[in-house]
């Protein structure tokens, strides 16, 4: 690989342009349609009033993501994670690492015993889903969190900063920011850093599978990490999100919000039969006979 451009005509150094739109959905608080080149993830955030049963009585609150793809967002399509009998292993490690990212820039007192859910949907996948779903997650949950305390749903602002992150790797012995798919499934290593609007490290991910590195590439790898990082930052921060009113008065009860809560069971008679069962019914059918 070139040093100085690669495939798509990118430097080594350059990341791929960045497009948001916010509000992509009518009903949530807020959400985002980020896009990183090719790679497309729409999140959105709600709040529940209730917390995990571990969490009860201790006055703080807890952030949960769910990470997912559609099934036609990889050039092969998959099978779609509700037809599984067991979740993918990939997409709920992901959606452990969104969440922890987040806890960790968030004042959970400040919450109360609320839960803040984040869901991120790939739409498109062309290489940093997670690291793009990171970063969105960050930015739509800020918006969130300004918005409710427009609506009086929370007293202040628990958003200690902000986030991001970003993958880097070495790809025919070049270290390069901002992994395709295509670089990324040929890559002899590939790490991904997230870090905080300040500078500091939140959680990296990596590993070395053809050759080990040496250390001082993985100090030139985090150094491209933290310059692609400065970048997002400075690009995100040019688009003004939307002003929205919350309608708070349009939501669910506590009780009917509550995703912790023991599902109800139907009690005998709680189904009201239909007047009109139809002609295919059993009734009709036992009738004719």
């Amino acid at each position: 690989m070139d040093t100085l451009s690669r495939y798509d005509g990118r430097s080594f150094d350059q990341i791929r342009s960045i497009k948001l739109q916010y509000d992509a959905f009518g009903y949530a608080d807020a959400s985002l349609l980020f896009e990183l080149g090719q790679t497309k993830v729409l999140v959105s955030v709600s709040l529940q009033q209730s917390v995990p049963p571990f969490l009860k009585g201790q006055r703080t609150g807890w952030i949960s993501a769910e990470y997912s793809m559609l099934p036609c967002a990889t050039q092969q399509r998959t099978i779609r994670e509700s037809n599984l009998a067991q979740r993918n292993a990939r997409s709920v490690e992901i959606s452990r690492l969104i969440g922890r990212c987040l806890r960790s820039c968030i004042n959970m007192n400040g919450l109360g015993e609320r839960s803040i859910l984040i869901d991120c949907d790939v739409l498109q996948a062309d290489g940093g889903t997670r690291v793009a779903s990171i970063t969105a997650a960050s930015l739509v949950l800020n918006l969130a969190v300004q918005r409710w305390i427009q609506a009086g749903l929370i007293e202040e602002n628990i958003v200690n900063e902000l986030i991001a992150a970003i993958s880097v790797g070495v790809v025919d012995g070049q270290l390069v920011t901002d992994l395709s798919y295509i670089e990324d499934k040929d890559a002899q290593a590939d790490f991904n850093f997230v870090v905080s609007h300040s500078g500091n490290l939140i959680e990296i991910q990596g590993t070395s599978e053809k050759n080990p590195i040496s250390w001082p590439q993985f100090e030139e790898l985090k150094n491209l990490a933290l310059k692609s990082v400065e970048e997002i930052f400075n690009t995100c921060s040019q688009i003004v999100p939307p002003c929205k009113i919350l309608d708070i008065n349009s939501r669910q009860s506590q009780s009917n919000g509550n995703r912790y809560q023991d599902k109800r069971k139907h009690k005998q008679g709680d189904l009201k039969r239909d007047s009109n069962p139809g002609i295919f019914s059993l009734s009709n059918r036992i009738k004719k006979t």
